[in-house]
């Protein structure tokens, strides 16, 4: 059998995700898409060979059907698992319900003279959550399955998709991304377009790989250059392109480029849209790369006041193995997905506007966050997902945390009533826990996030790439903001770094009065000379502050930063911090009507024509 040959359309029915059995790359698990719970069985990616008196399921992260989404988004009543077969076995359609519980939905012995198996089901008891799968089991003989597919009616006209990979200076990375799509055929079958949008100096079209790629794609690929403008410019100039065109409504599929890609997801969330009762973000869930097998999280919301994202909700996986025997049972509903991979319906953005011109963060949680006050739904689609870099391994003392705080106060106050007074306090104790643990470059970026969120929103008529270079230019003024390998810390022999844990973390209601000693000793002098090195994990405020040189673990464990005690320039922060934070008490209530003032002329596409420098002619109203 060929287990490489794509299975045709069926008439009336469309593929709504294809049944794999390994991944996309060596580094992810292929229990991960099927899983052997007795005897042996050989899994290539599209298919499996059962030994005799085996057991296999596809009860696993990619192998489910997630029923439950399609019963609540869709108007998809039954779903058909079709596969190509070889010998006997008893495949039993089984479901889970909203606490994992199975029931069998339908059982049929292949026999000898079966080549091919198609076994309907109904997708009408899963409202509250719940999930499919197929359980193969063998008796004398081998069974094989190849080109396994879930199938639902096919809408009466497939809408035109288009893919968009935006990138800055990851060549190599966007490259092995445009291919991993490219390789697909299934994949890309339903694509009109594919846009890379190259934002970077060191340009994808110079890499062998991607070269060869464009020969394959051809007119399908469109390889864009532009100035630097973020992820929210480089994402939005798919939108921008597709919206151009005009005609039918489109899906626009966005795609980072330092992902491991996984083609299926663009299948399923493709899928799914084209079968939604209303437009709705179709978003795709988040594994982490160094750790293949743990989900991000299943679906996020925000803490708008607190400028808290990435927030699990209620029954949704978080930083959890989807090896374990768990699965996701319960349906969730999502306040926003993340931009790594996310499909957009072009019917919303003609109705919400474009993306804000936030240069980088927060641009697609106050996308999700717009589009649902129009009436538009986020859905996180179990089952669909890429690898993206770990978050826990990305230190927060970065150049980033800037349009992080910045652009998380500018969403709050176009989509909740933002409390300045109080935002000011949460803000107060984190300026104080920077300068107590000697991270001078931290506190200036917290300061300046709210200096310039208090500017208004001018300071978004370039699209954020001057705020951009002022805040790496400026964090450079600060030596702990630089990585240094462990063994060549200047002024530091190796053997002088020696490991001092941290002790337990104070009472929460004792934290201000630690708080307060800290500042005392910190500015007396009062502190453990060092240096010492201090780990990741134990480099809380309440330890660091106790010394004063200290060689911290970076996040990225790749290196380490160097904290010094600085007295004369804690104290000029200090004095800064206090008049940005009491001007933000102040101001916040007319620097938010500013803001939602100026919401509609920074979305329009006139506005993005003239941030990537079109002829206004170009401008035209989809």
């Amino acid at each position: 059998m060929n287990s490489d040959a794509v299975v045709p359309t069926t008439f009336g029915t469309m593929v709504a995700q294809r049944v794999l059995f390994d991944g996309p790359s060596p580094l992810v698990s292929a229990d991960m898409y099927a899983g052997i719970t007795k005897g042996s069985a050989e899994r290539s990616r599209a298919a499996v060979t059962v030994a005799k008196r085996s057991v296999v399921s596809t009860n696993s992260y990619f192998g489910r059907f997630p029923a439950s989404y399609w019963q609540r988004w869709t108007t998809v009543t039954e779903v058909t698992f079709d596969a190509r077969v070889d010998g006997r076995a008893r495949l039993d359609v089984v479901a889970t319900d909203y606490k994992g519980r199975e029931r069998i939905m339908a059982s049929r012995a292949v026999t000898d003279s079966d080549d091919r198996v198609s076994i309907t089901v109904p997708t009408t008891q899963f409202l509250d959550g719940g999930a499919l799968f197929v359980r193969m089991m063998t008796s004398s003989g081998d069974f094989v399955l190849d080109d396994a597919t879930w199938r639902v009616a096919a809408p009466e006209r497939m809408r035109p998709t288009s893919v968009v990979v935006c990138t800055f200076n990851r060549a190599d990375d966007c490259a092995a991304t445009v291919a991993a799509l490219a390789d697909d055929p299934l994949a890309l079958r339903d694509v009109d377009h594919v846009y890379v949008v190259d934002q970077g100096t060191d340009r994808v079209e110079t890499r062998a790989l991607f070269q060869r790629v464009a020969g394959d794609l051809g007119e399908k690929l469109v390889y864009i250059t532009q100035p630097n403008l973020g992820g929210a410019g480089g994402f939005t100039r798919g939108l921008y392109e597709v919206q151009g065109k005009g005609g039918d409504p489109a899906n626009v599929v966005f795609m980072d480029d330092d992902v491991l890609c996984e083609p299926e997801a663009f299948v399923r969330m493709n899928a799914f849209a084209n079968k939604t009762v209303e437009p709705a973000i179709v978003g795709a869930q988040m594994l982490y790369l160094l750790h293949p097998d743990r989900v991000h999280v299943g679906a996020e919301v925000a803490n708008l006041q607190r400028l808290e994202a990435g927030l699990h909700v209620k029954d949704a996986f978080a930083d959890k193995s989807v090896l374990k025997k768990k699965q996701q049972e319960v349906r969730v509903d999502a306040g926003y997905n993340g931009w790594w991979s996310c499909l957009i319906p072009s019917e919303i953005v003609a109705e919400v506007g474009y993306p804000l011109p936030l240069f980088f963060q927060w641009d697609d949680i106050e996308y999700g966050y717009r589009s649902r006050a129009h009436g538009f739904a986020t859905v996180t689609l179990p089952g669909a997902a890429v690898w993206h870099a770990d978050f826990a391994w990305k230190d927060w003392d970065e150049w980033h945390r800037y349009f992080n705080l910045r652009n998380g106060m500018i969403t709050a106050a176009l989509h909740t009533e933002l409390d300045g007074v109080a935002l000011a306090k949460q803000l107060r104790r984190d300026l104080l826990r920077y300068l107590v643990s000697m991270q001078y470059g931290m506190a200036y970026t917290l300061i300046k996030s709210v200096e310039d969120f208090l500017g208004g929103p001018a300071l978004l008529k370039d699209g954020g790439m001057g705020a951009a270079a002022a805040i790496r230019r400026e964090r450079a003024r600060y030596g702990e903001t630089k990585r240094h390998n462990a063994n060549d810390v200047p002024g530091v022999r190796p053997a002088d770094m020696v490991i001092t844990p941290a002790g337990p973390h104070p009472k929460p209601s004792m934290e201000w009065a630690v708080l307060a000693k800290r500042i005392v000793q910190q500015l007396r002098g009062r502190v453990h000379p060092g240096p010492v090195a201090i780990s990741a994990d134990d480099a809380h405020w309440w330890h660091v502050s106790l010394f004063a040189h200290a060689v911290v673990t970076d996040r990225s464990q790749e290196g380490v930063r160097v904290r010094v005690r600085d007295r004369d320039r804690a104290l000029k922060l200090l004095q800064r911090g206090r008049t940005a934070l009491a001007r933000l008490r102040k101001e916040t209530p007319s620097v938010t009507q500013s803001y939602r003032a100026a919401r509609t002329d920074l979305t329009t596409r006139e506005n993005w024509a003239r941030l990537y420098g079109l002829d206004a002619r170009e401008v035209t109203r989809a």
